[in-house]
């Protein structure tokens, strides 16, 4: 495809590329979702109805540009703070949905549903590693995936070495669990603050966290 070249306040300019039309291969990638469903929907519903929730999910992390990496690597690198803010919210309203099913079934006379994981020294040094390794691959594990799909290279890499790295943890899981998990404490607010208190501590954290984002956002713009 040839390229114009312009003269700007005498600086060569090149045009753009013009862009193809995606439409042929949107229909073509629309079918194969479809052909995939029905396949998957005939062996089990659920099956089905996980892939056409992880597809949405999918469009709703590429077009939201939503990451988690960005939401805590933003305010530092950018000051921009409204993926973090987007990250406290949907933080705040799971703690919601996930309380009621647990609150439910503990007044039903049930355990709290959920694996409570301990919390521990290794908590803190998965978190730095965890936090060291999303910024240098460029996205947290959705992110990731989401730039897979949109053809990024470097991602294909990252997505490699994540594997690499869950088997790896998983294969020397028994190692970790009696080095860490088992002596670290497993906590769980509604058991021992009770129901009321642990849900206004919850949102007066994520509330507070808000409104530090949103002032830090708002000073790095001015």
């Amino acid at each position: 495809m040839e390229t114009k070249t312009t003269v700007t306040q005498g600086v060569p300019v090149r045009a753009g590329k013009k862009r193809r039309n995606q439409l042929p291969a949107a229909i073509v990638v629309l079918l194969g979702i479809i052909i995939v469903a029905v396949i998957l929907g005939g062996k089990s519903p659920g099956l089905a109805i996980s892939w056409v929730i992880g597809i949405g999910f999918g469009v709703v992390l590429q077009k939201s540009r939503f990451c988690f990496a960005a939401a805590f690597r933003d305010p530092f690198l950018t000051g921009s703070t409204s993926l973090a803010k987007a990250v406290i919210i949907a933080v705040a309203i799971a703690s919601l949905g996930f309380g009621a099913v647990q609150y439910a079934a503990v007044s039903g006379g049930g355990n709290p549903p959920g694996f409570i994981s301990p919390v521990g020294l290794h908590t803190a040094i998965g978190a730095i590693l965890f936090g060291i390794g999303m910024v240098i691959a460029g996205g947290c594990a959705s992110g990731t995936l989401m730039r897979v799909g949109e053809g990024f290279t470097m991602q294909w890499l990252v997505l490699v070495f994540f594997v690499i790295g869950t088997l790896w943890g998983t294969h020397d899981y028994a190692f970790w669990k009696a080095v860490f998990f088992d002596r670290a404490p497993q906590v769980h607010l509604p058991s021992a603050l009770g129901w009321p208190l642990s849900f206004i501590l919850q949102f007066l954290v994520l509330g507070a966290l808000y409104i530090l984002a949103d002032k830090w956002g708002n000073r790095q713009r001015n």
